[in-house]
């Protein structure tokens, strides 16, 4: 069987920031490995040259000087060349004991450049008689001489100052990066921050018409587009505007000349029954046609909307026969729009009230429960009635789904629930559905904990 090796998907973990950092910085480190190498070719044949030049006219001149001083003047001489320029000049014998240069391009040119100038039987040695150095043999009348250079002023840049070089040209490369990834990403990100303030329905500021042609046309292009949204947001309203007013005065005046009719008690509470459906349904989808109000700047108290609406809805569910109590949890807090906070648990008990009632009486019996849990605030609405499905939660929560007739026992437009989740989508929130143990369903949404400082900064 074959071995599989791991894979690793590194660009799905980074962001466009880390990639495009990535890159350049990969970009980088190789355009500065290519010019390393290079440049160590272009400089070592010039440099062993030019070392080579070097050594050949310093053992000329050393020769000179030795010949034309006197016999008392060469001690001083040498003990001058061996402090102030770090020449030794000893005496060569055959009993020396002699190291090679190293077999390296440069010094190898450098002893060929070395000979070819002051004679093949020229010896270039690393040292003498244990001695470093670059020792070069040369002759004086009948001496026989080895003068020593110092290695470091001969030899190639240090190990050490490479190292130093190419950890600043290291920085530098990560810097440079860096700045360059900010610079592509910045626009990127700014329109990545304008579109999710678009998404969640507020108004975002105009984005910067200028810089490359290429992000000034995308911009342009952007801020026409949020335009055009806005613009379609406002008409949309305006049709839903009217279109309820022309829908609901025929209904309010269908309702009075039924009133004034007259037909039997009976018939007239069933047509009464059904325009009451046509306004439900009417009100439906004009809640889930209509554009859900921005997201507050600071974080809201939470606690104080959900008892507020509960004392509403109590008594609203009382007066249609039913039960709802509460259980709400002091002091929490999340980044949601009020009203929308309204009118996802209103849609929620609503929905029980007209599909949860309990199989025995008939009357409904909810219970609204808000609490902290972790992180996430959650709040439930519980019913008695005849439950659902596992298997029909995801129908239901798409637009116009309705359960079956066996629960509910009544019509609906079935965006009940839609509403409640396009709603929560904007705060972050989710919503889940769940057979209750004892009967019935239980309407869960999520909500995310947050605090003033946990707010991210604003978009400049």
């Amino acid at each position: 069987m074959p071995l599989k090796l791991p894979t690793f998907h590194l660009h799905s973990k980074l962001g466009l920031f880390g990639r495009s950092f990535a890159l350049i910085f990969g970009l980088m480190l190789v355009s500065l490995f290519a010019w390393v190498q290079v440049f160590f070719s272009m400089e070592e044949v010039p440099r062993a040259r030019e070392m080579a030049q070097r050594v050949t006219t310093t053992v000329s001149i050393t020769r000179s000087a030795l010949i034309y001083a006197t016999e008392a003047m060469r001690p001083d001489l040498l003990l001058d060349l061996a402090t102030k320029d770090s020449l030794r000049v000893l005496p060569r014998s055959p009993d020396d004991t002699l190291e090679p240069l190293p077999d390296s391009g440069y010094w190898n040119t450098v002893a060929r450049e070395i000979k070819a100038r002051l004679g093949q039987e020229t010896q270039i040695l690393w040292s003498v008689n244990h001695m470093p150095g670059v020792w070069v043999s040369f002759d004086m009348h009948n001496h026989a001489l080895w003068l020593a250079l110092d290695r470091e002023q001969l030899g190639l840049t240090t190990g050490a100052e490479w190292l130093s070089w190419g950890l600043t040209a290291l920085l530098l490369a990560l810097i440079g990066a860096g700045i360059s990834a900010r610079f592509i990403n910045r626009p990127l990100a700014r329109i990545s921050d304008v579109a999710r303030q678009l998404a969640r329905g507020e108004t975002p500021s105009p984005l910067e018409e200028e810089g490359p042609a290429e992000i000034r046309e995308m911009n342009t292009a952007f801020n026409r587009m949020a335009r055009d949204i806005r613009q379609t947001e406002a008409d949309r309203e305006l049709m839903l505007a009217g279109i309820s007013h022309d829908l609901r005065t025929p209904l309010a005046r269908m309702r009075l000349e039924i009133e004034l009719s007259q037909m039997n008690e009976e018939a007239r509470q069933a047509i009464d029954g059904d325009l009451a459906q046509i306004d439900h349904t009417i009100g439906q989808l004009m809640e889930y046609a209509r554009p859900p109000g921005a997201l507050p700047t600071q974080v809201v108290e939470i606690t104080s909307v959900l008892t507020e609406l509960y004392e509403r809805e109590r008594m609203h569910t009382e007066a249609a026969g039913g039960k709802l109590s509460a259980d709400i949890a002091p002091g929490l807090h999340a980044r949601i729009n009020p009203q929308n906070l309204r009118r996802i648990v209103s849609n929620l008990i609503e929905n029980a009230r007209r599909y949860g009632r309990s199989p025995h009486d008939g009357i409904p019996r909810i219970d609204l429960i808000a609490k902290q849990q972790g992180n996430v605030l959650v709040v439930e609405v519980k019913d008695r009635g005849m439950g659902i499905a596992e298997s029909d939660i995801e129908r239901l929560l798409r637009p116009f789904s309705r359960g079956e007739t066996a629960r509910t026992g009544v019509s609906g437009a079935g965006l009940g629930l839609a509403i409640v989740e396009r709603l929560l989508a904007q705060a972050g929130g989710k919503l889940t559905l769940a057979p209750r143990p004892s009967g019935g369903l239980i309407a869960r949404i999520e909500i995310a904990k947050m605090r003033n400082r946990d707010l991210p900064p604003p978009v400049v």
